[in-house]
């Protein structure tokens, strides 16, 4: 979806009248029309609303929430090796393949609490791993300077 079609969303969705998204736009990046702004300045302009309150829906796309919590802390946990960089993909794929490694099952969300139990203990190995790399990484720096 292009930066101008979610302004307009972002728009109503804010409840602004012409006058406040006028000004909110003049305020952010001196142009009080979209057509005369860069892209950049869109971008800028979709921050600004975001700030406001503004939220980006996903289309239905999401799934819902686990009410298994030990789920949640497989996904939790995924995201989290990801962001350490312990995986690269951070995709609920790559998830669906690691769980198929090691489980009868290749989805998290209908693995039993059994079946989801070494595959937790798996990822908090692996999430370690990521936080001990990131705090030589961060003794290294101190090291530098």
């Amino acid at each position: 979806m292009n930066t101008t079609a979610i302004i307009n969303i972002a728009k109503q969705q804010l409840g602004l009248d012409e006058e406040t998204y006028r000004a909110l736009l003049v305020r952010v990046t001196g142009e009080s029309s979209l057509r005369a702004m860069t892209e950049r300045q869109r971008i800028d302009v979709v921050e600004e609303m975001k700030r406001r309150g503004f939220r980006v829906r996903s289309g239905g796309k999401a799934l819902p929430v686990s009410t298994k919590p030990y789920v949640r802390m497989i996904h939790a946990l995924w995201k989290s090796c990801h962001r350490r960089g312990v995986i690269s993909d951070g995709s609920r794929k790559a998830l669906r393949s690691f769980v198929s490694a090691r489980s009868p099952k290749d989805d998290p969300d209908f693995l039993t609490y059994e079946e989801a139990s070494p595959i937790i203990e798996a990822l908090k190995v692996m999430e370690a791993r990521g936080q001990e790399a990131g705090s030589a990484k961060g003794e290294n720096r101190e090291g530098r300077r």
